[in-house]
């Protein structure tokens, strides 16, 4: 059975906690981390590109010279696209790149990339999570104590003094264990789960 240290807040070790087999030792699956990264990235993507084809680009509806006897080429359009100001070829409209991905390979993903950060060595369990303030230090002093650089904090709920402490900090994220991203996951180097959240994990992903 996988196991993970538990730290406190000052980032000091204070015991091991045995993680769930159903959710933190699966075989990592690469394809289907692949495929839900992809499609997380397709999802992101805004779409807004756009251009004018020569049918669209004003003017142009004089022919530019004669058809023969100039020694130029024919051109029926000073906005074909090898004129400048032309139109452009096959240009971009806006479109949706979005698309769907089936629910049970997100969950095997899910489970393939917290699998891998626990085999790792790089999954940390917090016994609590919580600050009486908002303090950047605090967190970065945590982060320091364990080594971590580019990390996701994962609490049972939002808890904002963690997340304003933590969002002023470059490679620094904060989520909750209900709405977790293999995106996020595979993207930080460590992920530090408060221990209420990881029961949530192992209640919700089981």
């Amino acid at each position: 059975m996988p196991k993970a240290n538990v730290y406190n807040m000052a980032g000091q070790q204070v015991g091991e906690v045995e993680l769930s087999e159903g959710v933190f030792g699966v075989e990592p699956n690469e394809p289907a981390v692949h495929a839900v990264v992809v499609n997380h990235l397709a999802n992101c993507r805004q779409g807004t590109q756009s251009a004018l084809t020569r049918a669209e680009v004003s003017g142009g509806g004089r022919k530019p010279w004669r058809q023969k006897g100039t020694g130029h080429a024919r051109q029926g359009s000073t906005r074909a696209p090898q004129w400048t100001h032309g139109g452009i070829v096959f240009a971009p409209k806006p479109r949706d790149y979005s698309y769907r991905v089936n629910r049970k390979l997100k969950r095997l993903a899910l489970k393939s990339a917290l699998s891998a950060k626990a085999a790792s060595g790089d999954l940390l369990v917090v016994d609590n999570l919580a600050l009486d303030a908002i303090k950047t230090k605090s967190i970065q002093a945590f982060l320091d104590a364990v080594s971590a650089g580019k990390t996701i904090f994962i609490t049972p709920e939002v808890n904002v003094n963690v997340y304003k402490s933590a969002r002023n900090i470059p490679g620094v994220s904060t989520t909750t264990a209900k709405i977790l991203s293999v995106y996020d996951i595979v993207n930080a180097e460590k992920l530090v789960i408060d221990q209420k959240a990881l029961a949530i994990i192992e209640e919700v992903f089981a």
